[in-house]
């Protein structure tokens, strides 16, 4: 009997639906992406022709292509069956063409292929997709294609750019950009902050019940000396209950999990990357755990709802359990077609390997069935104590000389949806409900204790999430790999959870937010997401995108090929003279980042690292150049020593002779091209 072969990304996602498909279907993986863009931008699009992008095999996916070509050759039919979403939709696109096989709403059809397409990989949606097979979208695969093409031009363009300006091997990405931005603008405002001192006063008073209870005076003063007084006031003051205000309130239960929330609660709760949540969820997804965990809804489908209320009134009783609860997706862009993250069998309490991939299931569990559970009650109280300053120290006939001090608490009076997720509880401050206003208090201490203002804390990689979401830039797909590209290049560094702006990073950031800030802005982002997003949905033409994009944005990088090379990033700290001829420093950008240079280089070779520390620089040689008659100098490179002229950019001779510490090694084998020369090592 002929099979039909099924062709997903994953071998992991291969073998799970393998076991659910009979002898008649055979199930095999593309391995993820098995065309892509050259690496070079010779001849990966062809912008005149309409920014045609030119795909070529994968390195490593040739043996993929060959065996995927030779199964559908003798398949009956050939199902697509990659991810809900654009790129999943690409990738289809991409076998059918790699394979030999075409069909799109745009092409005449061809009855071999089809596309199918489940958003959890269980027995049921698996077979009931099988039953509704359709055409490969060409728009949701023509807007990933509009991405990859953006996000190339892009980069080739400005990293150029940037290399011949600032230092080769420099890049910069098209929504990497403006996430860097935030965090150097976070860095500034750290850099720039002005700490002011401020005393915090509290009082801890005894109610008639032997009930203690700490107060904090509304004022801060901002001299030790106002402190001073206060306390000197309340010690010997008369204390006493002020007003009381106590009200009840809901906390409405938080929706089912979307991409970017769940991420957050992952790094909040368990301590985990974007990228490190997103592996994990790709393995409880694959092995058909949850619903895919590419999403921007909040809809669960009212079977998975009804059966996560039966559990609430089952697990906790009726009180606990409200109606199916539907929640508005925030994200204008969601398809509401796709789901919230969920279990895909809500009995299900516990899956996933061992460790991490267990615990954020746990999240995900919980958090599903909280989202349909009654609505916590809580209630909030805030009390004031009044001291009535005594004798002479009473400025008024009144006698009141301390501003107010209050003291805030809440109680829990039905948990709600907080039974299942106990984690979100806070922690509980209960303030005595007896006490009425006038009733004595009796004070037990008074203090004050001086503390400075805090500069803003530095964006924790759940932060900058929450801060993309909100500001438009990137999607939920590609958040993870946001935060990854700009800390693999250097620019961003994690220091336990915050990620803070490394010097080269704000020297990039700089630059480009100099000459294109434009297009590194929140609403400029946001907007191609938006076109993006219209090309999906066929409201916006390809080209007509790209061709408002590329024209002023190529135009723009041009006018800038004139601008000096930035080796000058201002002057360095005055406390810091070169080492070598005690003039002044000045600030450069090398492969490590930020160092300080002797402003008389190359006449003085002088250097200090970022902390003012003496840096081994380069080390005469006594011999002179035979070019320019400069100093030669030996100097640490890539690939080892290696001797050149000490007036380096403006000389470039660099010794090559048997002395040169860098010289390859001669094999003393024969040049098969000239038969004269000897063979010699290098390295390239």
């Amino acid at each position: 009997m002929t099979q039909k072969l099924l062709i997903v990304e994953s071998p992991a996602k291969a073998k799970t639906i393998g076991k659910y498909l009979g002898s008649e279907y055979k199930v095999m993986a593309s391995i993820g992406h098995i065309r892509d863009l050259p690496k070079s931008n010779k001849n990966a699009i062809d912008i005149s022709a309409g920014f045609v992008p030119h795909y070529e095999i994968s390195k490593g996916k040739e043996k993929v292509v060959h065996d995927l070509r030779l199964a559908s050759k003798g398949a009956s039919e050939v199902l697509l069956a990659t991810d809900p979403d654009r790129e999943g939709e690409a990738i289809a696109w991409h076998i059918a063409e790699a394979i030999g096989l075409k069909n799109s709403k745009s092409q005449a059809p061809n009855r071999k292929i089809k596309r199918v397409v489940f958003h959890e990989i269980t027995k049921e949606a698996v077979s009931e997709a099988l039953k509704h097979p359709r055409a490969i979208d060409d728009n949701l695969k023509t807007a990933q294609e509009a991405r990859r093409v953006l996000d190339r031009l892009f980069g080739y363009d400005l990293s150029g750019l940037i290399w011949t300006k600032l230092r080769y091997g420099l890049s910069a990405g098209r929504v990497q950009s403006p996430a860097l931005r935030i965090l150097v603008e976070r860095e500034k405002e750290i850099q720039n902050f002005v700490p002011e001192q401020f005393w915090v006063i509290t009082a801890e008073l005894e109610t008639p019940r032997n009930e203690k209870i700490i107060f904090t005076s509304s004022v801060e003063p901002k001299t030790e000396a106002e402190a001073k007084k206060i306390v000197e006031i309340g010690e010997k003051a008369s204390w006493q209950v002020g007003k009381i205000e106590a009200s009840e309130m809901v906390r409405k239960s938080r929706a089912p999990f979307t991409t970017s929330t769940l991420q957050q609660s992952a790094s909040t709760r368990l301590g985990l990357s974007p990228s490190q949540t997103m592996r994990l969820a790709q393995k409880l997804y694959e092995a058909g755990h949850i619903t895919y965990m590419r999403t921007d809804s909040t809809n669960l489908n009212t079977v998975a709802a009804s059966e996560m209320v039966a559990i609430a009134k089952k697990d906790y009783g009726e009180n606990y359990a409200s109606s199916v609860k539907a929640y508005a997706t925030r994200s204008k862009n969601a398809q509401e077609a796709h789901e919230a993250i969920r279990p895909t069998h809500p009995n299900l309490r516990t899956a996933g390997a061992l460790g991490a991939e267990q615990k954020l299931y746990q999240l995900i569990w919980r958090r599903t069935l909280a989202s349909q559970m009654a609505d916590a009650k809580v209630l909030k109280t805030k009390m004031t104590a009044i001291g009535i300053a005594v004798g002479k120290d009473s400025p008024s006939s009144e006698g009141e000389a301390l501003p107010p001090f209050t003291a805030n608490g809440y109680r829990i009076t039905f948990d709600g949806w907080l039974k299942a997720d106990p984690a979100a509880r806070g922690e509980e401050v209960e303030l005595p409900s007896k006490l009425a206003e006038g009733e004595p208090l009796k004070l037990v201490t008074i203090n004050s204790e001086g503390k400075e203002t805090s500069p803003p804390n530095r964006y924790s990689e759940a932060g900058l999430v929450k801060e993309l979401e909100k500001r438009g830039i990137g999607r939920p797909s590609t958040y993870a790999s946001i935060i990854k590209t700009i800390i693999d290049r250097g620019y961003v560094e994690k220091i336990q959870r915050s990620l803070k702006a490394t010097d080269t990073g704000i020297v990039v950031s700089d630059f480009l937010s100099e000459h294109f800030a434009s297009y590194i802005s929140d609403s400029f982002t946001a907007k191609m997401e938006d076109e993006l997003d219209e090309i999906a949905t066929g409201k916006m033409e390809y080209v007509e995108s790209l061709k408002n994009f590329y024209g002023p944005f190529h135009k723009a990088v041009l006018s800038k090929k004139k601008i000096p090379k930035i080796s000058n990033l201002g002057d360095a700290p005055k406390e810091f003279p070169c080492p070598i001829c005690g003039d002044a420093m000045i600030w450069k950008l090398g492969k490590n980042g930020r160092f300080m240079s002797c402003a008389k280089f190359p006449d003085c070779l002088g250097a200090r690292t970022d902390s003012g520390e003496k840096m081994e620089g380069p080390k005469e040689t006594g011999e002179l150049c035979p070019d320019c008659a400069g100093k030669l100098v030996e100097r640490s490179g890539r690939y080892g020593k290696f001797v050149s002229c000490g007036n380096y950019p403006k000389c470039k001779f660099i010794k090559r002779d048997a002395n040169n510490l860098n010289n390859a090694n001669d094999t003393n084998v024969k040049c098969p091209a000239c038969n004269e020369g000897t063979m010699v090592e290098k390295r390239g």
